[in-house]
């Protein structure tokens, strides 16, 4: 037998068990042109809950009664296509299912060679094109500036960062705990590191950014972002890639960022990954290069189990996940 993860009802705040289920289904067939997957690792990104929500966005919601699905490495396990055999590691958009059949041409081969096959749904993927992006095209950092990256120990933040020492920058890191803020400095070198949940983060923001802030890379909006924008300077960039602190908070209000925006002249830019297709390949070439020469590195937070999918979705909110959070549901058959 088979079973997939449905989302049942859609969520006003913090989703639950109540909004998910585990259902038990038939093993599919694939199609000719098609394979049948069988899924080692999944992904769960915060991103997600903007699709249990039926309201108009960049991307479709998730259908009621219907399994959920997200970026997953998974193995082929019986092939109808020329261009996948028995036994290749691939990737792709797929539906949360043990067991699920793809069109061939919708799934991307992974290249062990440029490193752990689960590096791309984190930093040779998703999370890792996203920093790259959104920092270095709207971003534009310089030598000796200073940039502020909130949600700085997930698996865009804590990439980004290190991009931002690549590039010369006087980097801080804002964090949820002392673990993380000792992982950003000691482990990826961050000027400074907050810890937004035990600290005052507008004065600790203030001293740590004596010559203003020049790039705010967003990823959680709320009030971290509102210590942030007093300290815009003049033609100062924002990437504003996330708000998860509202995700949850129906109809969250806060001060209002204009009167900043105006006063630093600053440039404030929403993003998705998808908007830089075209530029892939050029976001990817890089990351490599810097993985394999060691100016990059990354950290996995891996949960065992598919039935445990859920749950590790619902802990991104709390925080609990440093690096990017990944569910392993099963091994490759020639490990």
């Amino acid at each position: 037998m088979n079973h997939e993860i449905q989302l049942v009802e859609r969520p006003t705040a913090a989703p639950s068990h109540e909004h998910i289920k585990i259902v038990e289904t038939e093993k599919p067939e694939p199609a000719q042109g098609e394979v049948l997957v069988k899924l080692l690792y999944v992904s769960v990104d915060p991103y997600m809950r903007g699709r249990m929500s039926n309201a108009k966005s960049y991307i479709a919601p998730f259908q009621l009664n219907e399994p959920m699905e997200g970026g997953v490495v998974g193995e082929v396990v019986q092939s109808k296509a020329d261009s996948l055999s028995e036994g290749d590691i691939i990737t792709g958009m797929l539906p949360w299912q043990e067991f699920t059949t793809a069109k061939a041409d919708t799934l991307r081969k992974i290249d062990p060679e440029l490193g752990p096959i689960t590096t791309s749904l984190g930093i040779l993927g998703m999370p890792g094109l996203t920093a790259y992006f959104g920092l270095m095209d709207i971003g534009q950092p310089k030598e000796g500036e200073t940039l502020v990256v909130s949600g700085a120990a997930g698996a865009v933040g804590s990439t980004v960062v290190q991009i931002g020492k690549i590039a010369g920058c006087h980097v801080v890191g804002i964090a949820g705990s002392d673990e993380k803020t000792a992982y950003l400095k000691n482990e990826l070198g961050v000027d400074e590191a907050i810890n937004y949940k035990t600290e005052d983060v507008p004065s600790r923001l203030e001293a740590a950014c004596p010559n203003g802030v020049d790039v705010y890379f967003d990823n959680v909006g709320g009030e971290i972002s509102d210590a942030v924008y007093p300290l815009l300077n003049k033609f100062a960039r924002i990437a504003q890639c996330g708000a998860i602190s509202s995700y949850n908070v129906p109809n969250a209000q806060g001060p209002r960022m204009q009167s900043y925006l105006i006063k630093s002249s600053a440039l404030i830019k929403g993003f998705t990954v998808g908007d830089y297709q075209e530029r892939f390949n050029e976001g990817f070439n890089h990351l490599s290069k810097w993985l394999k020469e060691g100016r990059l590195t990354y950290e996995e937070t891996i949960t065992e189990g598919f039935e445990n999918i859920p749950d590790a979705f619902f802990g991104l909110f709390e925080g609990t996940n440093l690096g990017k959070q990944l569910v392993k549901v099963s091994a490759p058959s020639n490990s």
